[in-house]
């Protein structure tokens, strides 16, 4: 089976810029989204951040003996550090921040602790990971939020999540 890939962004009904990067590897070996915090100083800049520092660091160690969820996480700590350095460097931007998630598909054949063709993701914030198969969408990450937390905990209704004061924290 043949999968096929695209992306796409909209600022949305709220913003009055889109605060979006991502990628889309051409030989479909991952995907990066990162959404800058809307209200928060250069949410622009720091998608655009996130997304080339996490893309760089993928493809420099991607042929690496790396396991694949430590690339992936290393990648994204690779994005905060850049983050915290543009912020250093540009002390108006000090509160900027994104959400960020990415998908990969690599191989490691030679590997024994891993699938040969595993599929692993990453997401900060509310950026979510979907999967769409043939009519069924599917959401497969979860959000990393404070009202994601308590529903998960148990301290807050599903229903009560939509309308909190605090749905959208960090």
């Amino acid at each position: 089976m043949k999968a096929d890939f695209a992306g796409l962004t909209d600022r949305g009904l709220v913003r009055a810029i889109n605060q979006d990067s991502y990628y889309a590897d051409p030989n479909g070996r991952f995907f990066i989204v990162a959404d800058g915090m809307g209200g928060h100083a250069a949410g622009k800049k720091a998608s655009r951040i996130a997304k080339d520092a996490i893309l760089s660091y993928l493809e420099e160690k991607w042929d690496s003996a790396e396991p694949s969820a430590v690339l992936l996480e290393n990648a994204f700590l690779a994005a905060n550090e850049a983050i915290l350095a543009d912020q250093q460097a540009n002390p108006d931007n000090a509160d900027m921040g994104t959400t960020a998630v990415a998908v990969m598909f690599r191989s490691q054949p030679d590997r024994g602790t891993e699938p040969s063709n595993g599929a692993w993701y990453a997401n900060l914030g509310d950026s979510r990971l979907y999967r769409f198969r043939e009519t069924l969408l599917e959401q497969v990450s979860e959000d990393d939020t404070w009202v994601a937390q308590a529903v998960k905990a148990g301290a807050l209704s599903v229903e009560d999540s939509r309308t909190h004061p605090w749905r959208h924290v960090l």
